[in-house]
């Protein structure tokens, strides 16, 4: 089911606009669910009715029935309260779930906002806001619509989820195109120079949003795919109470101080082989580890704490109630979350997916990751001859399988030679076909860099001056609805910008939410000295010591140096001198998914 929510402060008009877009949404024919979170004290019963006596007097669940609605009470009695995906999946299924509260939770939302609450929007600290409904101006780059706009703001709702009637009978899913990303998204405020790479990076994570569809996959095909929905257990895991090791099983209460011997029933119980009928009281089973215990059995004593004959166990007491057992559901239990939408799966997800009977799960469609190189002096590929004032492409087989390494579906779109007719037709072409562009050279403003005059006169170009070492071009733009990212020409910057900015950028777009790169501080191998106002990375390595040595030139021509790294080492942007010994950061390879 999609789900979207609807938030905002206390008097925000939340309510208001809820009913109104059931009452829209429903009259489009789709069908609608809520669910209301309350922080007080609530109740949808009366005190003196049948229903409420039954809860008085201590059932877990009332279910009131009557020919007009059905109601499922559940008493928490002080145990935790569930999550909203607990809650959604006891739902029926409908086409939209629309969600009243819960601003914590990773669904998408829309924001209500009344200016005269005097409070800030929570768009500025919650990433799940799509948009604001508002009664008057916000300062926010995120869409706004008039708070009493319902038709509007159910055109975005639906067009967000992709929940779109098709045009005319008989429309094929692929007319279908999913909501694209505002065409000055990228743009910085004006008098912004030279951007730090903090603010860039938020800047970045502020106006992306999933772009990609959802579909259908295999469980065990769905290695690096990103959920879409909440995966919820079918059953439980384990389904049954089961033993935790080989031994023998009794029911405990029969047992006591000092050595216990309990004659033996015929059989046992195996994993796969369950005992057949009942264990007697006072008797014991031969059982094995993962073996549903037997009725009657509730506690297992270890086979090497025993000594067994042909009817007879013994052993000493006494022994803990249910040692040695595990419960059912103590791991997962059936009808709660066992993963987040936006998760990416790996092997050790897929094991839990199957073990909990999901041989299914709704994903996003892999984002589709169109790399273009343009450049006359490029040869598209080592087989082809280069002239000694031309050079082989190295940036698009590199950045073709960084966007493999990160799951996303790469697509080749070849080498352009400098000419603007041709780089327009190529970028058409892909805007078609891919959800993001990523350029290498033609970055710059200088005379030939045809890829930012290109996107500067038909596109919406911002380009970035990064305060960065290396790779301070960063060209961002929007061409045909399609985000272009311009990274620059030389490999090693083009490398740290797609590391930096790039992974996650697409990963937010893919649906997996935005990724920090991961490091840990290491004593340097080096000494430096670095002057205050850009932040720097360093190609380097650990050494048999667990220090950072860095590439002997910090030239960004070395392209050997990103071969010879195991990551980098990155500097602030304030100044620093570096000498050995002194810790610094190290971001190793494996941290940004480079594999």
């Amino acid at each position: 089911m999609k789900v979207y929510g609807v938030t905002g402060w206390k008097n925000a008009g939340k309510t208001g606009l809820m009913e109104r877009l059931v009452a829209e949404i429903t009259a489009r024919g789709f069908s609608v669910s809520t669910v209301k979170h309350a922080h007080h004290t609530t109740d949808v019963d009366q005190p003196g009715t049948d229903s409420f006596r039954h809860r008085q007097a201590g059932a877990g669940e009332v279910l009131l029935a009557s020919p007009h609605r059905w109601a499922l009470m559940a008493e928490l009695r002080d145990a935790p309260e569930p999550p909203l995906e607990a809650l959604l999946a006891r739902l029926s299924p409908a086409d939209l779930v629309l969600v009243e509260g819960y601003k914590s939770a990773p669904h998408p939302k829309i924001e209500a906002h009344r200016a005269e609450t005097g409070k800030p929007l929570l768009s500025a600290e919650n990433n799940s806001v799509r948009a604001i409904a508002s009664d008057a101006p916000v300062e926010s780059p995120l869409p706004r619509f008039d708070l009493d706009d319902t038709g509007a703001i159910a055109d975005f709702i639906l067009a967000d989820l992709r929940l779109v009637v098709a045009d005319a009978p008989g429309a094929e899913p692929e007319d279908l195109t999913p909501p694209r990303l505002r065409d000055d998204c990228f743009a910085m405020p004006q008098g912004v120079a030279w951007v730090p790479v903090d603010e860039a990076l938020s800047r970045l994570r502020s106006v992306l949003r999933p772009v990609t569809g959802t579909e259908s996959c295999a469980t065990h095909a769905a290695r690096g795919r990103v959920l879409a929905e909440t995966a919820v257990a079918r059953r439980s895991n384990p389904p049954r109470p089961n033993s935790a090791v080989d031994g023998y099983g009794f029911a405990h209460e029969r047992t006591g101080e000092g050595v216990q011997r309990l004659p033996l029933v015929a059989g046992r119980a195996a994993a796969g082989q369950p005992f057949e009928g009942a264990v007697p009281a006072g008797r014991a089973v031969r059982i094995l580890t993962g073996a549903i215990l037997p009725e009657g059995v509730d506690t297992v004593v270890l086979e090497e704490d025993c000594a067994v004959n042909a009817t007879h166990v013994a052993f000493d007491g006494p022994v803990k109630p249910r040692a040695n057992t595990r419960k059912a559901g103590e791991d997962v239990t059936e009808g709660s979350p066992a993963l987040p939408a936006g998760h990416r799966l790996r092997a050790p997800d897929l094991a839990l997916l199957s073990a909990l009977g999901l041989g299914e799960v709704m994903v996003q469609r892999k984002l589709r990751v169109g790399v273009l190189s343009t450049g006359d002096e490029i040869v598209p590929s080592p087989a082809e001859p280069a002239l000694p004032h031309q050079i082989w492409d190295a940036n698009r087989p590199m950045l073709l399988s960084l966007a493999e390494g990160w799951d996303h579906a790469p697509v080749d779109l070849g080498h352009v030679r400098d000419d603007q007719a041709l780089i327009a037709a190529r970028l058409d072409a892909a805007a078609k076909d891919c959800d993001v562009i990523l350029t290498s050279g033609g970055a710059s403003a200088g005379d030939e860099d045809h890829v930012s005059a290109l996107l500067r006169a038909r596109g919406t170009l911002s380009s970035w001056r990064i305060a960065l070492k290396p790779g301070r071009p960063l060209a961002l733009a929007m061409w045909n609805g399609t985000p272009v990212f311009g990274l620059p020409g030389n490999p090693v910057a083009a490398l740290v910008c797609a590391l930096i900015f790039a992974r996650p950028a697409m990963s937010l777009l893919a649906g997996a939410g935005w990724t920090e790169a991961q490091g840990f501080t290491v004593p340097a191998a080096f000494s430096k000295r670095k002057k205050p106002g850009r932040r720097e990375f360093l190609r380097a390595r650990l050494d048999a010591e667990g220090r950072a040595e860095v590439f002997a030139s910090e030239g960004s021509g070395r392209i050997s140096g990103l071969s010879w790294a195991t990551g980098l080492v990155e500097l602030p942007d304030e100044a620093v001198e570096i000498a050995p010994g002194n810790p610094v950061r190290f971001l190793p390879y494996e941290g940004f998914g480079l594999r």
